[in-house]
């Protein structure tokens, strides 16, 4: 099983490139796609990677799970792509027919990789259960394959070479498996498929929050208009954008190069809004604030009912930092967990100003830490009012040099707003962090 490794330093992706552009095909499979049973997420992710490593994308087309239909989508991305990625349809099931398609439009037969069924074995004797026959599907790969290493599930990735040189590439549908195949196998692979030529793809990726998609735009758009190498390409994020400046050049040093008086103009314009770079999100690098001005911190959640907690603590090494939280939904919870007044929440509400400040400064207290957040709020869709909308939140940081209080009033659904919320009140703690000084 081939498992390829790949550079990627503080978001910067360095690969080969060749004067030739790929061109790359995205399948997605599965009749769940079409009923909108689940959203489409891994067509964009794969779209993303692949513009960062230089490969064009010009269709991506969802199918159900039918085996003609595929193998006919198949046939035909190869007569307009370099590389076909499909994603779905490796599972142990009957209606997993994905391999079976490729199988049938490369016109091979499937057989068993042994390495495949090894590594299948494995991780079920890892988790201590035992494989069903099914399982055993997921090793039968068309003939001539090789099976890419899925670090966090059974069905191993597929890649196939056909004789004229071009690649069709099988992902699982399971977003966090196929984002780690395509990490690991995947991107290493095409970079070193391009390594025929001399020069490389070098990216830099800058993270912003407080400006949206739009107002980002209205900010660089010379910038955009007039681009040619670097390129520079704005992604939008729930609740914050992200910019990634692309160079091809013969050196990463020369890369480089370009890429630095760019990234100056842009922090020069909205450097107020940046917060990190590559794929460090928010609670990294609060993780890492925290960790690096010697601050702990405890969270009161009511709105988001533990999101903050459970973002901080995604981070490894937490627990050096995250000491405790308390999900106080209720207005009892909020008096006899965090000590809130009654009369507090019955005179101002327990979406308020008070009550958040109240709840950051009694988690703090409780437990014993250098920073307290408390957040309360309306996630919808019913309980607004004139007065207080849905998507009304307050947050609250507590420490023994401050206390700080903000209002923001959000749009969207309740796991929207939950998701918004939890972001800006961890930009909250970001920005206290920084104020601190060395």
């Amino acid at each position: 099983m081939i498992n390829f490794s790949v550079l990627e330093v503080k978001g910067r992706i360095t690969s080969k490139w060749c004067d030739l552009k790929m061109i790359a095909e995205l399948i997605m499979v599965g009749t769940e796609l079409l009923l909108g049973e689940i959203v489409d997420t891994n067509s964009n992710y794969l779209a993303e990677e692949l513009a960062a490593i230089g490969v064009d994308l010009f269709y991506v087309t969802k199918v159900g799970d039918n085996q003609q239909r595929i193998a006919r989508l198949i046939q035909n991305a190869f007569t307009r792509a370099d590389i076909v990625i499909t994603s779905g349809g490796l599972g142990p099931t009957s209606d997993d027919l994905t391999k079976e398609a490729a199988a049938e439009a490369l016109g091979r037969d499937l057989v068993l990789c042994p390495k495949a069924l090894k590594s299948i074995e494995a991780r079920f004797q890892r988790m201590h259960a035992a494989m069903s026959q099914n399982n055993k599907r997921q090793a039968y790969l068309p003939e001539g394959s090789q099976a890419l290493h899925n670090p966090k599930g059974t069905a191993p990735g597929v890649l196939v070479e056909t004789q004229d040189g071009k690649a069709l590439i099988m992902l699982p549908g399971v977003p966090v498996e196929l984002k780690a195949i395509m990490r690991d196998s995947v991107i290493p692979y095409i970079a070193n498929k391009a390594a025929g030529a001399n020069g490389i793809i070098f990216s830099q990726i800058l993270r912003f929050y407080g400006l949206g998609e739009s107002r980002l735009e209205e900010l660089i758009k010379d910038l955009l208009v007039t681009q040619s190498n670097p390129t520079i390409a704005p992604y939008a994020g729930s609740g914050e954008v992200r910019v990634r400046i692309t160079a091809k050049a013969d050196t990463q040093e020369t890369a480089e190069s370009l890429i630095a008086p760019v990234e100056k103009e842009l922090l020069g314009r909205i450097g107020e809004y940046f917060y990190g770079y590559g794929e460090a999100g928010m609670e990294t690098v609060v993780g890492n604030l925290l960790i690096n001005k010697g601050q702990t911190i405890a969270v009161a959640e009511s709105c988001t009912g533990g999101l903050i907690s459970n973002l901080l603590t995604n981070v490894p090494g937490s627990s050096d930092y995250y000491m405790q939280g308390a999900v106080t939904y209720s207005n009892l919870a909020k008096e006899t967990v965090l000590g809130v007044d009654p009369r507090l929440i019955e005179d101002y509400g327990a979406v308020s100003e008070q009550t958040a400040k109240a709840m950051a400064l009694g988690v703090r207290q409780w437990a014993g830490t250098d920073i307290g957040l408390g957040i309360t709020g309306i996630a919808g869709p019913g309980g607004g009012t004139s007065a207080k909308p849905v998507g009304l939140v307050y947050f609250s940081l507590s420490s023994s040099e401050k206390e700080i209080v903000d209002k923001r009033v959000f749009s969207g659904d309740r796991l929207q707003i939950k998701e918004r919320a939890a972001l800006a009140a961890l930009d909250l703690v970001r920005r206290h962090l920084l104020s601190l000084g060395n």
